[in-house]
């Protein structure tokens, strides 16, 4: 659903915020921003540019001061921490932010403002879709990083774009409020992206232009190192597909195997499978086990901590199996597997003590440390959730 248009300011105040992360850009700078200043007169847009400089030794601060830039000293290094030093001096109701080394078109930043008038909160850039001049992305980016990266954050966050990591996009300065961003490196794009997400806040796309670096130097970026830390970030912001998903399915496929294996040993063509198999099966139910709680502890650790919205699903669970139902299903398991321990003994009491067959005795004894080892698990996590769950003052 299109949301509800809004009309531009009227009564003076600044409509438009333009903001620019910089270190050392002397040699582009002064052209991004004589390119959003006439974007802005062209299209009379009540607006300022800011720059958030990283410490640049090379002129950059005088060269946007000199063209009627505001320039924030951000000391803290990082991508991020510069274009949060800009957001928080800006005055505007919406922001545009992009890279400061020419590469992106800041004569075009009208299609933004038509977007965030119209009542979005996020606009994305879309390079794909806009179109990448020759030399612009290197061909790895470009075929392989961003497309993948893009899939993944599709995958998880259940996002609309088809450009996770294009540099250039508006925002509603209410919105950015809300999103509570804190990150300061180049994974300050996905965190973004991520949250916009995760809050249900309304997302669009507009095409948009790269061009090759304006610069005779190598850029800030980082291929592999700030790859990493992207998909690191949308994975720590995932405890569905980080913890969940592949816990579930490693229970899946160790109580399969268990079950196949429990009435004796097993053969597929030549190959013979017995209690062996059956403990690596066991391992798995309860490595899963464990990874599932992770996903249930993050869960519940990030929303209490701001850093995920509240899930109306997970409160519904929790309204229905509390600290009490969690200690009942454990002590089930514990029993199950004392029982089982049990029969065990007396299957050794009856051979007198001596010794067993292990491929019989092990299919008692393999069980019964399973529900031994997840009846403890669940009893303790039943607790360190009800600690987790509990209301700050």
């Amino acid at each position: 659903m299109v949301p509800e248009p809004s009309t531009a300011t009227t009564d003076g105040a600044i409509e438009l915020t333009i903001v620019m992360p910089c270190l050392n850009e002397a040699q582009t700078l002064g052209t991004c921003i004589r390119k959003a200043l006439d974007s802005l007169a062209r299209h009379q847009i009540r607006g300022e540019v800011i720059i958030g400089d990283n410490g640049s030794t090379d002129g950059s601060q005088k060269i946007a001061r000199d063209l009627g830039a505001v320039v924030v000293d951000v000391p803290e290094r990082g991508y991020g921490a510069a274009l949060l030093g800009a957001i928080h001096a800006a005055r505007g109701q919406y922001l545009i932010m992009g890279d400061s080394d020419d590469s992106y078109d800041w004569t075009a930043i009208l299609p933004f403002v038509e977007k965030l008038r119209a009542g979005y909160d996020l606009v994305m850039g879309n390079r794909f879709r806009g179109g990448i001049k020759p030399g612009a992305m290197p061909l790895l980016n470009r075929y392989l990083g961003n497309p993948v990266l893009t899939g993944i954050g599709r995958l998880f966050f259940r996002t609309p774009m088809g450009d996770f990591h294009c540099g250039m996009r508006g925002f509603s300065r209410a919105a950015v409020a809300r999103m509570n961003l804190q990150t300061t490196g180049m994974e300050f794009a996905s965190e973004m992206v991520v949250k916009a997400a995760t809050l249900g806040l309304r997302i669009t796309e507009v095409p948009t232009t790269l061009s090759p670096d304006g610069r005779n130097r190598p850029p800030h970026l980082r291929r592999w190192r700030d790859g990493w830390r992207h998909l690191r970030f949308m994975l720590l912001f995932s405890p569905r597909w980080l913890f969940l998903y592949p816990g579930l399915l490693l229970m899946l496929l160790g109580l399969a195997g268990g079950l196949w294996l429990l009435p004796g040993p097993r053969a597929v063509g030549r190959i013979h499978l017995d209690v062996h198999t059956l403990l690596y099966a066991a391992l798995a139910v309860i490595l899963g086990y464990q990874v599932v709680l992770f996903a249930v502890f993050t869960k519940v650790f990030s929303i209490a901590e701001g850093l995920l919205p509240p899930d109306e699903r997970l409160s519904r669970w929790f309204s229905r199996i509390t600290l009490e139902t969690g200690l009942v299903i454990g002590f089930i398991l514990v029993l199950m597997g004392l029982g089982g321990t049990l029969a065990a003994i007396f299957a050794w009491q009856g051979k007198s003590f001596g010794p067993l067959d292990p491929s019989k005795t092990l299919r008692l004894v393999i069980p019964a440390v399973v529900c031994l080892v997840l009846g403890c698990q669940t009893v303790f996590s039943s607790f360190f959730l009800s600690v987790l769950g509990m209301k700050r003052k």
